[in-house]
């Protein structure tokens, strides 16, 4: 069966109707100020309004508060929440328990012992998200999105609970990625951008594409 994609950090409708064009099953859009990918709650609320029924809408946080999750799933009413920053275990349930929605949990990801920290939000996050952890020379490094891959052999393609693999994939390397992983579903932003923030039509079509004839 092939992999699912997320296209993440859309922020334009010309870009969002590409990615569901194209056959994205999931979206997301991004709210951290720091991120060129950065979107108003009036924005994600009208490019939810334009994916809803077309593909699973998925709202980016980075250690929110309560009052932000609150207007994101009043405002949004997105599919999941996606938790990009430090939240511990019992912060994501209480993401869940304040919004309503489940929540892919990312976990950055450098060796062994991160993979392994994942455990701790079993039952908790209903999606583990493996990123890249940016190397430490990477100046103004963001949570996530920064086009850095981590060693796709620490999860060596045996069964684990249902994960999202991201970090550093594009359209040259997503269907190896998900040959050595068994990847169910695939996250890319920064991979389908011609520069930081900017997605390419051309880019997004290509990844879909090459992700879903990976297997």
């Amino acid at each position: 069966m092939p992999a699912e994609v997320k296209i993440c950090g859309l922020s334009t409708p010309e870009t969002l109707d590409a990615a569901l064009d194209a056959g994205a099953e999931l979206v997301g859009l991004v709210f951290y100020p720091r991120s060129p990918r950065n979107v108003s709650l009036a924005e994600a609320a009208a490019l939810a309004a334009r994916a809803r029924g077309r593909a699973k809408i998925v709202t980016l946080v980075v250690d929110a508060d309560d009052a932000l999750l609150a207007e994101i799933a009043a405002q949004v009413d997105p599919d999941l929440i996606q938790a990009h920053g430090s939240e511990s275990p019992a912060r994501v349930a209480e993401i869940t328990r304040l919004t309503g929605k489940p929540v892919i949990k990312a976990i950055r990801v450098r060796d062994w012992s991160d993979i392994a920290s994942a455990a701790d939000y079993s039952g908790v996050a209903s999606f583990i998200l493996y990123d890249a952890k940016a190397p430490e020379t990477l100046g103004n490094a963001l949570p996530g999105g920064n086009g850095h891959a981590f060693d796709w052999g620490l999860l060596d393609g045996s069964p684990r609970p249902a994960f999202i693999l991201a970090g550093g994939l594009n359209p040259e390397n997503v269907a190896a990625a998900i040959r050595l992983t068994g990847a169910p579903v695939v996250d890319v932003s920064s991979g389908v951008e011609s520069s930081p923030g900017v997605k390419d039509i051309g880019l997004i079509r290509k990844f879909i594409e090459a992700a879903k004839a990976a297997r």
